[in-house]
C-alpha cells in the first residue's frame, strides 16, 4: 500500500465458528481493516468485537449499510442466507466476498452472479483450498512446465477427525461431504486440469451418527482429455491423523507431483525424486494443524485486497465458482441415478432448493 492509499474499509457479516479466522487474517494484513460486525445474534457480534477491538456491531444488514461507508463486505454465514445478503450488499458495496458453499442450488448462485453484474460489483467466493501454500507452489511448478500438461490428477481429503464437536449441524444436513469439501476438491480439479465435460460419483454413509453422505468418490473427465479423481471421507482411520490436509497427485508427460501428509511436495522426473517442504508457517494468531487453512485464509484475503486495488483478477469470482457449484450439484444427481452426467447438459432438478447443505459459516 502506498502512502496515499487509505486502508480499505470492510464489514464482516456472520460471527460464527469460522469467522475468527477471517477476522484474525484481516487484522494481520496491510491495506484493509474490518470496521463493523454484523450478526443476527448480536451477542456473537459483540463478543467478536471485544476480541478484535471493533466497536461497531449490527444485527441486520440494513442498519449496517445505512450507517457505515464500506469498500467491501465479507459474508461468513451459512448458505441459506447468502442470496439475500449478497443481493443486498452488491447494490451498495463495490466488493462482496461470500463464504462457500456459494448457494444450496444453482438458481440462487446464478441470481447472485447476475445481481453483481448488474450492480457493477466484484463478487468473490471464499474458496481457500486453492490458496493453501502447498497448492500455490504446486500451481507455480506446473505453470513453469515441471511435468508438462497434466493428464491425470487425484485430490483426496480423508480423515477421522471429529468435525461435529465444533460444527454439530454437519451431522444433521442431508447434503454433507460434497457440499462441504467436494466443492474445494472440484475447484482444485478445475484449477489444475481445466473445465469438466463428464462426471460420475458414488457416495457412502459410513458413520451412523450422520444424516447425509460422509464419503464420496467422483471421476471427472476434463475438456482436453485429462482425467481426475476427487475423493473424501470423514470416517477414515489414519495415523497420524491427516486432518485438515488435502493430498494430491498430478501426472504429466514429463513427470509427477505429489503433496503428502507431512506437507512435503514431491517431484518425480527423469532425474529422480525431489522433495521439499511446502508447509506454511503457523500464524501468530493460529495453531497447528489448522495453520494450513488459516494461512490460506490470509492469502485469499491478501488476494482480495489486490483485486480491490486493481492489481489482480478475482480468483475465484462468483461466476467461476458457479461452475464449481454445478459440479457438486451434478455429483448428487450422478450418485442418485448411477449415471455419468454430461455437465454441459445438466439442469437443476425441481425441488433441489429444499435439500439443505452445510458450510463454514455460523
Amino acid at each position: 500500500m502506498t502512502t496515499n492509499e487509505r486502508p480499505l474499509r470492510g464489514a464482516l457479516i456472520g460471527c460464527g465458528f469460522f469467522a475468527g479466522n477471517h477476522l484474525a487474517a484481516w487484522a494481520d494484513i496491510d491495506g484493509a481493516e474490518i470496521v463493523a460486525l454484523c450478526d443476527t445474534d448480536v451477542a456473537k457480534a459483540r463478543a467478536a468485537g471485544e476480541r478484535f477491538g471493533i466497536e461497531a456491531v449490527h444485527d441486520d444488514i440494513e442498519s449496517l449499510l445505512a450507517e457505515r461507508s464500506l469498500d467491501f463486505v465479507d459474508i461468513a454465514t451459512t448458505a441459506p442466507s447468502h442470496r439475500a445478503l449478497v443481493e443486498r450488499a452488491v447494490s451498495e458495496v463495490g466488493t462482496v466476498i461470500c463464504q462457500k458453499p456459494f448457494a444450496e442450488n444453482h438458481a440462487d448462485a446464478a441470481a447472485m452472479v447476475a445481481a453483481a453484474e448488474r450492480a457493477g460489483a466484484t463478487l468473490l467466493v471464499h474458496e481457500n483450498f486453492r490458496w493453501q501454500k502447498p497448492f500455490v507452489e504446486l500451481a507455480a511448478l506446473i505453470e513453469d512446465g515441471a511435468v508438462g500438461t497434466p493428464h491425470f490428477a487425484r485430490f483426496s481429503f480423508r480423515h477421522g477427525y471429529d468435525n461435529y464437536v465444533n460444527q454439530p449441524y454437519l451431522a444433521e444436513i442431508e447434503r454433507f461431504t460434497i457440499m462441504d469439501v467436494g466443492l474445494h476438491l472440484f475447484d482444485l480439479a478445475r484449477r489444475f486440469l481445466g473445465e469438466v465435460d463428464t462426471l460420475s460419483c458414488l457416495t457412502q454413509r459410513l458413520n451412523p451418527r450422520v444424516r447425509g453422505e460422509d464419503a464420496f468418490t467422483a471421476l471427472l473427465g476434463h475438456a482436453d482429455g485429462a482425467t481426475s479423481v476427487c475423493d473424501c471421507s470423514f470416517f477414515s482411520t489414519i495415523r497420524p491423523e491427516p486432518f485438515p490436509r488435502t493430498l494430491a497427485w498430478i501426472e504429466g508427460p514429463d513427470g509427477s507431483l505429489a503433496l503428502e501428509t507431512d506437507g512435503s511436495l514431491i517431484r518425480h522426473d527423469a532425474e529422480g525424486r525431489h522433495a521439499r517442504d511446502s508447509d506454511p508457517p503457523v500464524p501468530d494468531w493460529g495453531e497447528a494443524p489448522w495453520h494450513v487453512v488459516q494461512d490460506s485464509v490470509r492469502r485469499f484475503q491478501e488476494h482480495v485486497v489486490a483485486v480491490m486495488r486493481g492489481q489482480a483478477t478475482a480468483a475465484p469470482s462468483g461466476a467461476d465458482n458457479l461452475r464449481t457449484l454445478t459440479l457438486a450439484l451434478a455429483a448428487y444427481d450422478a450418485a442418485a441415478d448411477g449415471r455419468t452426467v454430461q455437465v454441459a447438459h445438466w439442469r437443476e432438478a425441481f425441488g433441489i432448493d429444499e435439500r439443505k447443505s452445510g458450510g463454514d459459516g455460523e
